[in-house]
């Protein structure tokens, strides 16, 4: 009877510990974490950022922005000291058939793996009111704000840059007052 006890209670005990075992295993193979998401601002690289040249009103901040994730991110925002205001811009043609700025309504998208361009004549970061006149050799910061509330800054050397005249459209309507957005720039190597 002695070893009949011993055996239900031996059996008892691996039975316990497989049931045990099995759960610890289940819960972590069947984990519901996942892992933790990379910042948008994280996944992005900034190239060859540089600012129009202006005494004062408006001007334009271009650059490559290079998305390094398996993910599309979105820049939803920009901010400087050098400007009270900042804007997203677009060129699009205007329903007079000229072309015109305006703000990209839902930011820039940045495609897994690729590269956005901000370039004068295309998108850009539109500085509404400069705060100081920006004299070429400087440099001033710009902030870039993504989808996902992180930010990324990142210092724009200022240029000179003669440009093309473009009007601006504030919400896609009437135009409003020219200013001096910049086209191409000259190849610098």
């Amino acid at each position: 009877m002695q070893k009949s006890i011993m055996r239900k209670s031996l059996h008892r005990t691996v039975a316990v510990a497989f049931v045990c075992t099995t759960t610890v295993l289940s819960s972590a193979c069947s984990s519901t974490e996942k892992p933790a998401a990379v910042r948008q601002a994280d996944a992005v690289v900034v190239h060859e950022q540089w600012v129009k040249a202006v005494d004062s009103g408006m001007t334009a901040a271009f650059a490559e922005l290079e998305n390094s994730s398996d993910a599309p991110v979105r820049v939803v925002g920009a901010s400087t000291p050098a400007s009270s205001r900042m804007e997203l811009h677009e060129i699009v043609s205007g329903d007079s058939g000229s072309m015109v700025m305006r703000p990209k309504e839902g930011g820039f998208v940045i495609p897994a793996g690729a590269s956005h361009v901000l370039s004068p004549g295309g998108d850009h970061l539109m500085l509404m009111d400069v705060t100081a006149p920006l004299t070429p050799g400087l440099s001033t910061e710009f902030t870039l704000e993504f989808e996902d509330h992180s930010t990324a800054t990142f210092a724009a050397q200022v240029r000179d840059f003669a440009g093309a005249q473009e009007n601006y459209e504030p919400g896609g309507g009437d135009s409003h007052a020219a200013h001096d957005a910049p086209s191409a720039p000259a190849h610098s190597g």
